[in-house]
């Protein structure tokens, strides 16, 4: 058995003028937006980039060879792959995964740090990826013995003519009997793309039951105070920007599944692996119909709920309104009697003191209310929208 290499990757959306941006950086850490430049040479300089070019296959894409050896393939799509080639399996694990959290990803985090946040930064998705450790023609009792060295339990296999699959925790194993290096990178690349499209996707799903949750659990109170409106509005003013930005992401989704199934599927030489992946990419389609429809559910119920408590926040403060028009009103109609009274308006002492008096009862009664309105309870009803609150 030989180890041959190990890869990792990841998918963040992207489109080819990104692209163009991480060419620039790679080649001179250049960029035409507001970032610092002394950051930006520094974060370029930690990759050590020996070879950086621009590739065009079906997909565009840059590659980049560093000096440890460590190759990175960053498509216009989004979908980035790393691989090295394995001299010890167990430390090269710790170098790439060391390069890409340490290194790669700060660099395009900065790189992207203006603008509206990419998905996994706003559904803040941890990186959990699987290693994919390329052998040549292994034994099964080889195969057994590296899962057990790796602390792997396998969970299934699939075995084909060419190559062979064998899944543990976090590791795939990929035996290659007598398939081209070509197909089975492909074949490596595509299992990436669908394994984060699907983590992106699970994360939505589970973003839409905290948010969910969280407002119903407000609502199940029943009641709330005057003082605790503006808050939880805030609050859900919050889950409403996240919701708004997500969606868009969400839709956006569908476009480079279907880019990514079309190539794998028109592509002569990649007919060996559609049935690994046949079944995959229809999969994905129904999940993202189903997580659509979901994420539509949940921005109405935002929507509504910030209706609610922006009615509940209003009525808590129609008193204290209506009483500084009152103290306005009552001191307008002083003014206007002591002019038709004859007499221009003259300064004096006990005009001062009236005036005093009036400013104090205004601002204690106007204090005494919002104290009030603030301690008042308002039930929490979805009535509340029509402005009929109790």
């Amino acid at each position: 058995m030989r180890i041959e290499s190990i890869f990792i990757g990841g998918w963040y959306q992207r489109t080819t003028l990104h692209l163009s941006e991480i060419y620039d950086f790679l080649q001179k850490a250049d960029s035409p937006l507001a970032l610092d430049k002394n950051r930006m040479k520094n974060l370029r300089d930690r990759l050590k980039p020996q070879k950086v070019e621009m590739r065009i296959r079906e997909f565009e894409y840059i590659y980049l060879k560093t000096a440890g050896g460590i190759e990175t393939r960053i498509f216009e799509d989004g979908l980035i792959v790393l691989n090295k080639p394995v001299k010890d399996i167990k430390q090269d694990i710790k170098i790439i995964t060391a390069f890409h959290e340490q290194d790669l990803s700060p660099a395009l985090n900065y790189l992207f740090s203006l603008g509206a946040p990419v998905p996994k930064e706003l559904a803040k998705i941890a990186t959990v990826y699987p290693y994919f450790i390329l052998l040549h023609r292994a034994r099964p009792e080889e195969i057994n013995k590296l899962l057990k060295e790796l602390g792997q339990k396998k969970y299934f296999e699939i075995k084909k003519k060419e190559f062979e699959i064998y899944r543990g925790d976090k590791i795939y194993l990929i035996n290659n009997l007598k398939e081209t290096p070509e197909i089975i990178t492909r074949l490596i690349n595509e299992q990436i793309f669908v394994r984060e499209f699907k983590i992106q996707l699970h994360r939505y799903l589970n973003l839409h039951r905290i948010i969910w949750e969280k407002i119903a659990a407000i609502k199940e109170r029943g009641e709330i105070t005057g003082q605790e409106a503006g808050p939880l509005k805030t609050q859900i003013e919050s889950y409403n920007k996240t919701i708004n930005l997500i969606d868009s992401r969400i839709n956006q989704m569908n476009n480079y599944l279907g880019t990514r199934e079309k190539v794998v599927k028109n592509n002569p030489k990649l007919k060996k692996i559609i049935s690994v992946l046949q079944f995959k990419y229809e999969t994905l389609n129904d999940t993202l119909d189903y997580v659509k429809e979901i994420w539509v559910m949940t921005k109405n119920y935002v929507d509504s709920s910030l209706n609610l408590f922006t009615a509940i926040q209003a009525k808590s403060t129609e008193a204290s309104i209506k009483n500084l028009t009152i103290i306005t009103v009552t001191g307008v109609a002083a003014t206007f009697l002591k002019l038709f009274s004859g007499d221009l308006p003259k300064f004096t002492t006990q005009g001062l003191f009236y005036f005093l008096i009036l400013v104090a009862a205004g601002y204690s009664a106007d204090t005494i209310i919002r104290l009030v309105s603030k301690r008042k309870k308002y039930k929490i009803k979805e009535a509340a929208i029509n402005k009929d609150i109790d």
